[in-house]
């Protein structure tokens, strides 16, 4: 129907009343809100008449609820101007969908370029976050979201850690980066397409890795050298993110060579952020993004020299998708000092032993981005096994590693972090390797001395907690 419109007439007020005739006291048709467009008809009395295509319906609206347009060329600089201002205009999301619509419709073929989509891109993508952002039911929202629909914006229902997200499917964006915007819309088309909020949480590990190579290639299509370096930085945040989700699937269908090369990338993306030109809205994603490419970057290091005489970590199948760590002595070979099987994700790169040979550490991890230290060490009843979380409550984002061992043994090192209420929070402990229980923690790795004094050469040259 709206290819006959010559005229239309996009309702700009909430609640604007439908009227049934010209008059204030005429009863209500329906109920109108912001974007909706209407057929104009006629004009009666400060009234113009109108044909409601969505609800089938003739009727009557005051002339200052709405703005009038013919679809043609003509009215395409003044919808410009409109759809320009109220792409960032907080709460008029469905208004602009509506004049964005009104502009794709009236402008000439020609005119019709990739910022144009940006725009519907980025209403779209604001109305989710909004929807997703409330608490309870808002009359307004899903009236709006309604009017969204209507033009054929479809948002996507998440469902994840108890709260459903809405999230925008991402078309217009396609559009976008098919038709070659600018590089600041590029990048706001990409990482709109790869938001990880908005990746199903109940997709297979297959499902799941091929939406993360499909994130990868989407990434790629911007470059980050034609952007502003805070811009850029956002982008170099994703594409880490992504890199190291990665590393560990890679690794665990045992492609250890791509996991590798995808750890060594998400490396070299979070080094190329530059944090002094970092946004502060940025700062947690950054730390975030370092979390996660913390937890797999075992993926791309090289496997330590054999250490000498002393017990020795071997790593053996056991059930299918089982990895057995096999604790044993070379005097007495055919007799494990101690055994045990997971179906983590065991990275042999990360396997160090303390000098004298009573401690055995390895990274074992479970989740992607969620990395244990799993600690064999010696105490008089025998080898023991104790599994060191990044915290205690349910797994979610973070790691644990090795950091070094006292001179004498006694004590192990270790570096945490991990997202707790929202952020990001580190810690670097001294344990007492008997009960691996913190003696002293500390924020920074400066502000004990023991942990200053012990931690090792190889720790501090490799690790991803001393930003």
């Amino acid at each position: 129907m709206l290819a006959t419109i010559l005229t239309i007439a996009l309702v700009v007020q909430d609640q604007a009343p439908l009227r049934a005739a010209p008059q204030d006291a005429a009863p209500r048709q329906a109920t109108l809100w912001q974007g909706e467009w209407l057929e104009v008809r006629g004009e009666r009395q400060g009234f113009l008449q109108v044909y409601d295509h969505r609800r089938e319906r003739p009727g009557y609206v005051r002339e200052q609820q709405v703005r009038v347009y013919r679809l043609d060329e003509t009215s395409a600089p003044q919808l410009q101007a409109i759809v320009e201002f109220l792409r960032d205009t907080p709460g008029s999301e469905a208004l602009g969908i509506g004049y964005t619509a009104a502009l794709l419709r009236a402008a000439n073929p020609s005119q019709v370029g990739p910022e144009l989509f940006d725009a519907m891109g980025t209403l779209a993508d604001r109305l989710a976050k909004r929807a997703s952002s409330r608490r309870s039911n808002d009359e307004t929202l899903a009236a709006h979201l309604d009017v969204a629909a209507s033009y054929g914006v479809k948002l996507v229902s998440i469902e994840q850690e108890g709260r459903t997200r809405l999230c925008y499917d991402g078309e217009a964006f396609r559009r976008v980066l098919g038709l070659g915007g600018t590089p600041e819309a590029r990048l706001r088309a990409a990482l709109a397409l790869t938001r990880p909020e908005c990746t199903n949480p109940a997709l297979s590990p297959v499902e799941r890795q091929a939406v993360d190579e499909w994130r990868s290639s989407v990434l790629e299509q911007v470059d980050a050298a034609q952007l502003p370096a805070w811009e850029a930085n956002r982008l170099h945040l994703r594409r880490a993110e992504v890199d190291a989700a990665l590393a560990f699937q890679w690794a665990r269908r045992g492609e250890t060579e791509k996991g590798a090369k995808a750890s060594e990338r998400s490396v070299d993306e979070l080094a190329r952020v530059l944090k002094a030109e970092l946004a502060e809205e940025d700062r947690s994603a950054y730390a975030m993004a370092a979390v996660r490419v913390a937890a797999s970057r075992w993926a791309s290091v090289p496997a330590p020299e054999k250490p000498g005489a002393g017990p020795s970590l071997a790593l053996t199948p056991g059930k299918p998708g089982e990895t057995c760590l096999r604790l044993a002595d070379e005097k007495t070979p055919g007799t494990p000092l101690a055994e045990r099987c997971t179906y983590g994700l065991v990275w042999p790169s990360s396997i160090r032993r303390s000098a004298q040979g009573t401690a055995v550490t390895v990274a074992v991890q479970l989740l992607e981005g969620w990395t244990e230290l799993w600690v064999f060490h010696q105490e008089a009843e025998g080898w023991l096994l104790d599994m060191l979380a990044p915290t205690t409550t349910e797994p979610s984002l973070g790691y644990v590693e090795l950091a070094g061992f006292t001179p004498d043994g006694s004590r192990v090192l270790v570096a945490r972090e991990v997202l707790m209420e929202g952020k990001i929070k580190s810690s670097f402990q001294v344990l007492k390797r008997q009960t691996l229980l913190p003696e002293k923690t500390a924020e920074r790795p400066d502000d004990s001395g023991t942990f200053k004094r012990w931690s090792s050469a190889d720790w501090r040259s490799r690790t991803l907690a001393v930003r």
